[in-house]
């Protein structure tokens, strides 16, 4: 399946400069070396890099330094690869030189604690705030709020939605830099000094910290579940951020932008997952986007169960209109046509069945073995079995991930139907929940996390359903093909 030309507001091109001098990679934990160091396994997608002797040197350490074009071209194929973490350094806008654009409507107090965290942190208590008041039926509270926080008000007549008050925002802006935080986060003090230096690199246009639980003063049934793996929640590792790769989003609940870069800013068409469709743009114009975090910004996660059920169902609504801008890149499912046939050879059940697929994964590991061999090696059968088997083990999660959530009402359907669907969808539905608590085993309880789980699956997949009916578009429900490692 092909991806189709990004539409909506359009983004310049990035200019065509390099890492600065004195910037440093280091390889990712996960990142491994093979062929005596002469290659590197890793990335996202998976992939292997080849190195040339210099490159091989100079990555010796496990860590690179910038020091002119060569270096400079190497970190950051290492870094777009998702094989590398950034250790930035160069010039970079200070403090002085960034906005802090507020969208809101009618959530005055959040407001309020915002600003009050910002001026608390002594490397934002100077920040120029707009606060973009996006239609609220209180205009005088909120700028009395504001004006006590030292901030501007914007105000919108009628409601235009979150991405039209942020471009508001970002026309009223004139710094090189500009912070979007939403009215109901709470930057952690340290924040906007863990996440200016990434601008250093003159080809990122947004760099985004991670997003964590703000602690709930009046805790709901689903809280203890969405504060450990809330949806705006990206988890401890930095990564790149581009579609179809590991880390395909980070949410415009709070974000760090290049203001040139981001052209006519978002599409304001767009009610839910317009910070989705900014990033893809930014991806495809060829400018960096990168997720940090080390900067951390609280979010007031909904308490209640009912308004944290809509949520959900409304983000899955905004895969159709993904899809129609992006193509496959928002597809739920992405597999290799050889895991997926030993997948459904292996499920077809028998011996047979199970011969098949492991003549299917031969036959994949010999074709893999081919392709990674390097002119004066073996062909690296064992590392390329080994990596079949991985792909394999992984599209079967993501398939087993689908049934019970992106595809649900196929898999109740099929079970209405069949028994063996009924026993395969029950034990599918257990062994995910099971495996995505253990990590979070601490912080809440089995019964509650798979509960929750299960809800939010459902919800999700409801909206992505829904969203795709009323779009009459199934490309948001359609599997796609990796991208070339």
């Amino acid at each position: 399946m092909s991806r189709a030309a990004p539409a909506g507001p359009a983004v310049p091109a990035p200019p065509d400069a390099r890492l600065p001098d004195g910037y440093a990679v280091r390889l990712d934990p996960r990142t491994r070396r093979t062929e005596d160091g002469a290659a590197l396994l890793g990335g996202s997608p998976l992939r292997l890099l080849r190195l040339a002797p210099r490159a091989r040197d100079l990555l010796a350490g496990g860590r690179l330094t910038v020091t002119d074009a060569a270096t400079a071209a190497l970190a950051a194929r290492l870094l777009d690869a998702a094989a590398a973490v950034p250790e930035p350094a160069g010039p970079a806008p200070g403090p002085d030189d960034v906005t802090v654009v507020v969208p809101v409507r009618d959530r005055t107090a959040g407001v309020a604690r915002l600003l009050a965290a910002l001026r608390a942190d002594p490397a934002t208590a100077g920040v120029r705030v707009l606060v973009v008041d996006d239609g609220s039926a209180d205009p005088a509270a909120l700028a009395a709020v504001a004006a006590a926080g030292g901030a501007e008000v914007l105000r919108h007549g009628r409601s235009e939605g979150p991405a039209a008050a942020r471009n508001t925002g970002l026309r009223a802006a004139t710094t090189e830099a500009v912070a979007l935080l939403d009215s109901d986060c709470v930057p952690v003090a340290g924040w906007l000094a863990a996440l200016l230096p990434h601008l250093a690199d003159p080809r990122l246009a947004v760099v985004a910290p991670r997003v964590t639980a703000l602690p709930a003063g009046d805790p709901g049934w689903v809280t203890p579940y969405e504060t450990a793996v809330s949806a705006l929640d990206m988890g401890p590792s930095p990564a790149p951020v581009a579609p179809l790769t590991g880390l395909s989003y980070v949410p415009s609940a709070a974000l760090l932008a290049r203001r040139t870069a981001l052209g006519e800013g978002f599409d304001a068409g767009m009610r839910v997952a317009e910070d989705v469709d900014l990033v893809w743009r930014l991806a495809a114009a060829g400018w960096r986007v990168r997720y940090e975090p080390a900067a951390r910004v609280a979010h007031d996660h909904p308490s209640s169960t009912a308004a944290w059920l809509r949520r959900r169902a409304l983000y899955g609504t905004g895969a159709a209109p993904l899809a129609t801008r992006h193509g496959d890149a928002v597809a739920p499912v992405v597999v290799s046509p050889w895991s997926a046939a030993a997948v459904a050879l292996a499920l077809a059940g028998g011996r047979p069945g199970r011969l098949a697929a492991a003549g299917t994964l031969g036959v994949a590991a010999a074709r893999l073995a081919g392709r990674l061999a390097a002119p004066d090696r073996t062909a690296p059968y064992g590392l390329a079995a080994a990596l079949v088997l991985r792909g394999t083990a992984s599209a079967g999660r993501t398939l087993a991930r689908s049934a019970t959530r992106h595809h649900w009402p196929v898999g109740v359907a099929a079970a209405l139907v069949s028994a063996r669907a009924r026993r395969g969808l029950a034990v599918v539905a257990a062994a995910d929940a099971v495996l995505a608590w253990w990590p979070h085993r601490t912080e809440v309880g089995l019964l509650r996390f798979a509960a929750a789980r299960r809800l939010e699956d459902l919800a999700y997949g409801a909206g992505l359903w829904a969203g795709a009916l009323r779009s009459r578009d199934a490309r948001a429900l359609l599997p796609a093909r990796p991208p070339p490692g």
